[in-house]
């Protein structure tokens, strides 16, 4: 071994292995990409509490991600390396949405193409899953599904807020009874007609009806 050889680096022959170029075009178009995948997110989220983490992670997701790839792509060595770091990451976080799962594939698998090269791919792919989530997340094939609780105090007043109930939505099923000494709980889950809930107004004004609530849910149903 000669003196010269001490200041020889392996690593410092790896820092021109991708041109400053390729870096920064793969950069920019994972910005944006991510970008583009978060504003999609944010117009189809339809969950109660929105995340602005979630969609900046997106973005950060599609860069981190083709970071990753660019220094995979330049050194088969470092791609080996690289498969047993990563295998012994985990990620505790839950996943509330299930659409989520979606996105986070999405944002991965752009900067994964987009660092191989393939920016067609990755661009246009891009753009055609954005307008399939836009048109079908925000379509919706069902009227929005209502729970309605009702308090009465006898049979004869369930029989015509029953009925009342009945003339004024599209479907009215009954989920759950419960009968007490002098008084009837009714959980109906109803769809409404025209988004109407005047007949509220009516129902609770009825003789013998204690009580009339109707709540929204967003949970998972049959129709």
């Amino acid at each position: 071994m000669h003196f010269s050889d001490i200041f020889k680096s392996s690593f410092l022959e790896n820092v021109a292995s991708v041109s400053l170029l390729d870096m920064a075009l793969a950069l920019a178009l994972a910005f944006g990409l991510g970008v583009f995948i978060f504003l999609v997110y944010k117009k189809t989220y339809e969950g109660v509490m929105y995340s602005s983490s979630f969609g900046v992670t997106l973005i950060a997701l599609t860069m981190i991600t083709t970071l990753v790839i660019l220094a995979v792509t330049s050194n088969v060595v470092l791609s080996l390396g690289m498969v047993g770091a990563l295998s012994i990451v985990r990620f505790r976080t839950a996943i509330k949405e299930p659409l989520d799962i979606a996105f986070l594939f999405w944002a991965i698998a752009a900067g994964i193409v987009l660092a191989a090269g393939m920016i067609p791919l990755a661009v246009i792919g891009s753009v055609i899953i954005g307008v399939i989530l836009l048109v079908f997340v925000n379509r919706k094939s069902h009227a929005d599904p209502y729970i309605l609780v009702l308090r009465c105090d006898g049979q004869e007043s369930e029989a015509r807020a029953m009925e009342l109930v009945g003339a004024s939505t599209r479907v009215c099923r009954v989920k759950s009874k419960t009968v007490t000494k002098g008084e009837i709980e009714l959980d109906l889950d109803v769809r409404l007609r025209d988004a109407d809930t005047g007949f509220i107004n009516a129902l609770s004004d009825l003789p013998g009806v204690g009580s009339a609530v109707l709540v929204s849910y967003n949970g998972e149903y049959m129709g």
